[in-house]
């Protein structure tokens, strides 16, 4: 989380899990932060998950009290084994998982015979309509 941001500004029961390969923390803390700044709280496991924490009970337990996945989806992130099982935890959860592409059109996913179903039903958005998907986000915060 930015440093400038206060703890108690941040609905701390609407948070939002960020799932992405770890060639794309960059941009996944970009999008924690632009989420951040509509007021829900964010989980990013660089950001969240200290160093010899045990990673995947962390990663479970952040699971748990998400709402939203968001799932940051590049060419290099369809191979991570990682964001396939967050996704499947997502999903059993019956939690929405919004897919943003970056470097991928939605018929080059759904073309994909190696994507299961239950993305290739999403209503995906490229990187670059983000906004839209903050704009809905704040409505459901009431921002």
């Amino acid at each position: 989380m930015p440093a400038e941001r206060n703890q108690e500004d941040l609905h701390q029961d609407y948070m939002v899990f960020i799932s992405h390969a770890g060639s794309d923390t960059w941009v996944a803390k970009k999008l924690a932060q632009s989420i951040e700044e509509k007021g829900a709280a964010t989980f990013l496991d660089e950001a969240h998950i200290a160093i010899g924490e045990d990673f995947e009970d962390r990663i479970l337990d952040a699971l748990d009290q998400s709402k939203e996945l968001i799932v940051y989806f590049t060419p290099w992130s369809l191979t991570r084994p990682y964001v396939w099982t967050e996704i499947g935890a997502a999903w059993g959860k019956r939690m929405p998982i919004i897919g943003v592409l970056h470097g991928l059109t939605p018929e080059e996913l759904n073309s994909n015979a190696g994507i299961p179903n239950l993305i290739k039903r999403r209503n995906l958005i490229d990187i670059n309509k983000f906004d839209n998907y903050l704009m809905q986000l704040g409505a459901r915060l009431g921002k």
